[in-house]
């Protein structure tokens, strides 16, 4: 970087040349960017693209992921959703020891029980962990998709915020195939309760079994509500709302 000592000032590009004014006086540097053509081309960058190529994957399998989920996601807020997944979904892929690098993917490294462990217990609201709202047992018949809470409890075993009355449980049983993309989601009807002492059992069974090959991967939305002149409204637009894979096969 070096001053520019000419009686006319510049301020511009000129070729390989930029030409600015700073609070030290004009200046010029010399552009020092790499081209696209030359990381595209040049072996030395090989490893550059290859983590371009592996990065480019992980972002389009988090949004088929996330668009195969929308029917019960879309009761979630949290910005830090989309590079939770990426994250989640990099460590995935690292499981696979079969591909050259910049070929790796998620769909081999899920074909790894450490893959899919990885994968098991992510939590789309990370306000509100699963485990951390849902105090007691889940069961989970993995062939119906079918959700079970045995007498719950829900003032003394659920986790709710302040103003809610009521909440509502919904099962998700989803089909995907992460080297395709193609996904299938079946979903439970909603399941109601007030926020009252008293035992009760849930019972969420998705509406079939969905179609396709893939993997089986099984949710639960936990979804608060609060009552007023007998209209309910959702709680602090899902801020404090649950969405939990619980299993993964």
């Amino acid at each position: 970087m070096a001053l520019q000592s000419s009686i006319i000032k510049i301020e511009g590009t000129i070729d390989d040349f930029t030409f600015y004014k700073s609070k030290d006086g004009y200046r010029v540097r010399r552009k020092t960017g790499v081209s696209a053509e030359r990381i595209e081309k040049d072996p030395a960058f090989k490893r550059t693209r290859e983590n371009g190529k592996e990065f480019g994957h992980l972002t389009k399998t988090g949004a088929v992921l996330r668009k195969a989920v929308l029917d019960l996601s879309k009761h979630i807020s949290d910005a830090t959703l989309i590079p939770r997944v990426v994250k989640s979904l990099a460590a995935i892929k690292n499981l696979d020891t079969t591909s050259n690098r910049g070929d790796r993917t998620v769909a081999v490294g899920l074909a790894t029980s450490e893959g899919k462990d990885l994968l098991k217990g992510f939590d789309f609201n990370s306000v509100a962990p699963l485990q951390a709202v849902v105090r007691t047992e889940i069961e989970l018949d993995t062939a119906t998709g079918t959700i079970t809470l045995d007498n719950f409890d829900a003032e003394h075993q659920l986790a709710y915020p302040e103003g809610a009355t009521h909440v509502r449980f919904r099962a998700g049983f989803l089909n995907l195939d992460f080297a395709t993309g193609e996904a299938a989601l079946e979903v439970s009807d909603e399941v109601e309760t007030p926020l009252v002492e008293g035992a009760t059992t849930v019972t969420m069974a998705p509406a079939g079994v969905p179609t396709g090959s893939g993997n089986q991967l099984y949710l639960l939305l936990v979804a608060f509500y609060q009552e007023l002149n007998g209209k309910q409204y959702a709680l602090s637009n899902g801020a404090y709302n649950s969405l939990s894979i619980i299993e993964v096969l």
